[in-house]
Order: structure tokens, then sequence, then C-alpha cells
């Protein structure tokens, strides 16, 4: 079968104008044209600039607003078609960005993306309204956003989803750069997304390994692998053993990012992503409806692996390496056992206490060689990695831990401001005996009572940092989403990469 194209999202082509609407519709032709105008909180017609724009193609916005009683609540759209041959545009689209704040603007941008699917050109009159580059980025972020779809595997002959449209322009006292910017952001989520819901006869460790080696070569970055083989000689316990179920072996991935003007001063980060390409649960294997969506087990290892890529594009002011931890958590006669006592790398013994909990194995094994060998100033993880999390904070915003303060407060402001929100969690040290084992240095999950929760798996987590300063993102709730809606498609969200690259982008 055809496979979509991965490594590189459709996206639109993106400009940015003065304020002269008119100018720009004379020169774009009508037919395939979407004319979107803002409706703010106190209405259409307290807007000088939604006026003039309702004008351009005779619309009178006290008209408009008596006869179609547009929402303003963020999100909120309505559809005028026009006469074709006398207007300027075949239709206006009317969208609500509530007070004008972020949060709404993205929400307004994820409508206007999705309307302008499949069309020539979509023209938002923007007007004032995102000059300050806070504003300006997030309603880009949600144009480009509400315009991507998810891949699908088709039969030849069938008609694909519908691409985003060809052009965006926005029109008014916006910020070029921060619109360039956040559009670069959104293409590593789209990146991420792409590479999560790719199917898993398709998607392996190795297949993975190869991705990353072809969007190194695209984006300027160093890449290293190791084969099966070269985990068995270095002694990458986790790894081998959640991988030794599968037919296809696991791999580690390595990929480097130095800034133009890098020195040994300049400030490195370590990004370890999970990578489990497909999650049955291994021998204590999960029930089929919490099989089903294992596939997208390995958007840690998206996350890292978008963000690697787009680090460059955004001149990201600090070394960056990123680790893919990818194997497949198999069951199969030379699968790993409960009870089982594993060497991970570096030389930590572990007890097996569930096949299910692989996700900390493989990401273990990768802290401790960065711990080892990379000497970062701050060591980063990111994974889906508990049902605790999604019980605790439900699908709207991820738990973060971290061991230094001013690192989880900083995670924190990068959440916000790209609307991909996080909640800081203690590392409780009373839970820390619960990972205590009888027979190794520690548990790999919490016993009885405590249990396998979010909590208790970054406490083990944190057994291979070393004194690093490290943080942890468990996007188990947040990394998945069930519905298309909003800036969401059903699938792999990519959670995580814009908030990321955000966060990289002001640690200079």
């Amino acid at each position: 079968m055809p496979t979509p194209q991965l490594t590189d999202p459709a996206t639109s082509r993106w400009s940015v104008l003065p304020d002269a609407l008119g100018d720009v519709l004379a020169d774009l032709d009508p037919t395939d044209l979407l004319l979107a105008v803002p409706v703010p909180d106190d209405g259409l017609r307290q807007d000088e600039r939604a006026g003039a724009a309702l004008a351009l193609v005779g619309l009178a916005a006290a008209d408009v607003e008596a006869a179609h009683e547009p929402s303003s609540e963020a999100g909120a759209t309505t559809r005028i078609p026009l006469v074709p041959g006398e207007r300027a545009a075949r239709a206006v689209f009317l969208v609500g960005v509530g007070k004008g704040t972020a949060a709404d603007l993205r929400t307004a941008g994820a409508a206007l993306g999705r309307a302008g699917r499949g069309r020539a050109d979509l023209v938002v009159a923007v007007g004032a309204l995102a000059q300050e580059p806070e504003s300006a980025g997030a309603l880009a972020e949600g144009i480009a956003l509400g315009g991507y779809t998810s891949p699908r595997w088709l039969s030849e002959g069938t008609t694909p989803s519908k691409p985003p449209a060809s052009a965006v322009t926005l029109v008014g006292a916006v910020d070029e750069r921060a619109v360039l910017r956040a559009v670069a952001r959104a293409r590593a989520t789209m990146l991420a997304r792409n590479l999560a819901v790719v199917p898993s006869n398709t998607k392996n460790p190795a297949w993975m390994a190869a991705q990353a080696r072809a969007i190194g070569r695209r984006t300027g970055l160093e890449v290293k692998v190791w084969s099966d083989r070269d985990l068995r000689a270095e002694g990458f316990g986790g790894l081998l053993a959640v991988g030794a179920g599968s037919v296809t072996p696991p791999r580690l991935v390595q990929l480097s990012y130095a800034p133009q003007a890098a020195t040994a001063a300049t400030p490195h980060v370590v990004l370890v992503g999970k990578g489990i390409t497909f999650d049955t649960g291994g021998l204590d294997i999960k029930p089929a409806e919490g099989m089903l969506a294992m596939k997208t087990d390995m958007s840690g290892s998206a996350v890292v692996l978008a963000v690697l890529a787009a680090c460059r594009e955004l001149d990201v002011p600090v070394r960056v390496t990123g680790l893919l931890a990818l194997a497949e958590n198999a069951v199969g006669g030379a699968a790993y056992r409960p009870s089982d006592v594993v060497t991970m790398y570096g030389g930590r013994t572990v007890e097996i206490g569930n096949t299910d909990a692989e996700g900390r194995m493989v990401m273990a094994d990768a802290l401790a060689y960065a711990d080892a060998h990379l000497d970062p100033d701050v060591l980063l993880d990111i994974a889906t990695l508990t049902g605790a999390a999604r019980v605790a904070l439900g699908r709207t915003m991820a738990p973060v831990y971290a061991t230094d303060g001013g690192l989880g407060e900083a995670l924190v402001a990068a959440g916000r401001a790209t609307g991909e929100l996080l909640w800081p969690f203690p590392l409780v040290e009373d839970y820390r005996p619960s990972l205590d084992s009888p027979v190794a240095d520690v548990n790999h999950i919490a016993g009885t009572p405590v249990g396998a929760g979010s909590i208790t798996a970054a406490l083990f987590l944190r057994e291979f940092v070393g004194e690093r300063r490290w943080a942890h993102l468990d996007i188990a709730g947040v990394g998945r989403s069930d519905v298309d809606r909003g800036l969401l498609t059903k699938g792999g969200t990519g959670f995580g990469a814009r908030l990321l690259l955000t966060w990289l982008e002001e640690m200079a």
C-alpha cells in the first residue's frame, strides 16, 4: 500500500501583510478563497477593522449582526455565502475570538484551519488583534494545527484527507517573526503526530531509527544508532529485556544539535523519549481495549525526534541531545517475566514486578547512559508512562516532576505559553521505600498498598539520573486523543513538542 509522507507534514505557505486587505483580495481567485473576519467579545459593530473588511465584500457589520447573530465565543463560527462573480470572495467566515487571550486565539485559529482545509487561500483580516507576539503565535498555531489531518493508509484511487489551505495570509498589525516561529513549532507537533499513528506492522524500532537517520540528515543533526548487538555489548539490560519477546529487536538512537556559536560553556540539555512501538503488556498482557491504542506508546520518542528536528530552524541557543529508547513489548518465549532480575545500564539491578511497566525500563537505561556519558546540565524525559497520570489529571494537562524548583517552574510557564498545560507533582519521599526489593537494588514498581502510580514511576526513574537537574513529563493522559476536534486529531497529539521547543528557546 502507498505510504503517506510522514516526515515532512503538509503545511500552508504563510505570509503576513500590512493592513491592505483590499489589495490582497484583488490578487486572489475569489472562487477558492475563504475570507475570515474575527468577532470580538463586544461584537462586530464595535470593531472598525472588522467593519472595513466586511465592507470590501459588500456587507455592513450592523446588518450581519442583525441577520446572523454571530457568536463571539472563541471558536464559534458563522459562514456567509456570497453571490458568485460579484464579490472578492465566495464566502465570509466569521469566527469568535472571545476576549482575545492566547487560549481564545488558539481556539479560533483551529476553527479557521479546519474551515480552510482544501482551499487555495485562507485570508484572515486580523487587524490589530494579534499584534503582541504571544497572540500572533497562538493564532498561527491554531490555524496550522486545525488544518492538519492525520495520514491514512488507503488503497489506490481512494481520495485522501483534505490538505490544509495552500496559502494562509494574515492581514493586519501582526508580528511576522512570532507567526513563522509558531508555525515551525506546530510542524514539530505534526511530525510527532504523524509518527505516532503509523501502524505497528510498519513501525518497529528499526523503522523508527531509520526515520531518525533521514530526519537527521535533512536537518543537520548528528545521529548514532545502537543495534541490538551494540546494546548487548554495552549492557543496556532494560532495553534488551523489554524487547526480548519481539521478533523486531530494540534500538537506541542519539541525535545531537549544537547552535553555530556553541562553545564548551553553552548549556547542554538531554531529552529522553519513551519509544515503545507497540505495547501488548508482555506476559502481564493488557485487555483488548487497553491494547488498541498502543501504537502511540512511542509518542515520547516521536516528540523528542520532532523537537530535535526543529532546533536548527528555530535557532535554539543551547546544545540539545535526544535519546530515543525504542523497543516493542511483545509476548513470546523469550519475553521477560515478573520476578526476573535485570541488570540495567551502569550495573544497577531491577526486580520486575509487572511486565506492563516496560516504559520505565527502557527510559532508565537511556537516563543512566546520559548521566554517565553526556554530561547534561539538564536531563528531561517524556513518556506515555502511567494510567495513573490520566486518572489524576484527565486529558487536559500532564504531571511534571522536577528535582529543581526553578526547572519545574520554567516548564510550567512554557506549558502555559503554548497551551500544553503541566501541573507540578511532588516526588514524595515517603513512597520511596515501596520500591525496595528483597532480591535486587530496586523494584521497578511499588509494592502493596502504594501501587504502580505516576509518583512511584517518577521515583524509580530518579534512581538513574545521578545528581543531575532532572524533570519527568508523564503524558499518558494528554498524549492521545479519542476525538477529532479543535486543535486535536484522533490518535497521537504530539503533546510536548511546542512546550519543549518554547522552553529551549528561552534558555539562553
